[in-house]
């Protein structure tokens, strides 16, 4: 961990990164706009204090990692966001700490994609934000289906909650109606490399983060007190979806350079390292 604070920690410092945010009713806020045409994250307008560019070596621009976020339509009740939350920043600003703490080579542009796309596939990670208000219909539950059995693997997160959490069980169960979700033990590889991860760290949004150097509170709702990290497996023991529940990673991938108090306790701390782990994991397995 300690090579993560001084990594993070000199960025942050010579990065000149402004504390740029609108205050609103029950905290900090922006509103995320993706237009309609838009394919991948840099096409979005940043909506904090900006996003990382870096390019990669001629005739190497596909042997990359891409960081893909799937567009979904809004069923659910239990959710405050969409598919846009917190895009294009957490995409960018992950891929970029990806390609610079790892030997991983990464996308500078991200991908914005539905389910049922032909190039679906092409993508060995897929992000799914605020899936307290997922809703698939049979073609995309299909498509999702037949991706995770093929070699996919799924990653839900930034939902708060019971209803939230069951909504997420009921439409992973319309996907997967033999498997159930598992608790994922901390003695899991994906915890082990290349950082040491030893609990399941909470992520509040950037307000309630701030505030939490007072209070102490981290969570965002009271029946939201517990940080789960529940799996499901394939036949062959292979990690197809992990939901992290009960914590915002997202939020402490695109706020990074909002606040030094919430950079240094969420950001580098909880997030990072959680998100490296996890893109480093299903790229060497």
């Amino acid at each position: 961990m300690k090579r993560v604070a001084f990594v993070f920690g000199w960025v942050v410092l010579t990065g000149c990164l402004v504390f740029a945010q609108r205050r609103g009713r029950g905290g900090w806020f922006r509103e995320t706009h993706v237009p309609d045409s838009a394919r991948t994250a840099r096409e979005v307008e940043s909506h904090s204090t900006g996003t990382p560019v870096w390019t990669n070596a001629t005739g190497f621009e596909t042997d990359v990692f891409t960081f893909a976020r799937v567009k979904y339509t809004r069923g659910g009740h239990a959710s405050r966001g969409d598919w846009t939350t917190d895009c294009p920043d957490s995409d960018l600003n992950l891929s970029y700490r990806v390609q610079q703490m790892t030997s991983v080579r990464v996308d500078p542009d991200g991908r914005l994609l539905s389910l049922t796309e032909r190039d679906l596939t092409d993508y060995p990670f897929l992000y799914i934000v605020e899936p307290g208000g997922l809703w698939l219909d049979e073609h995309e539950v299909l498509a999702l289906r037949r991706y995770l059995l093929n070699g996919g693997f799924l990653m839900l997160d930034d939902f708060w909650g019971e209803a939230a959490w069951e909504n997420v069980a009921r439409v992973m169960r319309e996907v997967f109606p033999d498997r159930e979700f598992v608790e994922l033990p901390l003695t899991h590889e994906i915890y082990q490399r290349p950082f040491k991860i030893e609990a399941k760290g909470q992520v509040p949004n950037v307000w309630r983060g701030i505030q939490s150097e007072e209070d102490g509170i981290t969570w965002e709702q009271p029946d939201a007190q517990e940080v789960h990290h529940r799996a499901l497996f394939d036949d062959d023991g292979r990690l197809m979806v992990l939901a992290t529940h009960n914590t915002d990673n997202g939020d402490g991938w695109e706020r990074e350079g909002e606040n030094d108090y919430y950079f240094h306790q969420f950001s580098e701390k909880v997030s990072y390292p959680l998100g490296i782990n996890i893109i480093f994991h299903i790229m060497t397995h």
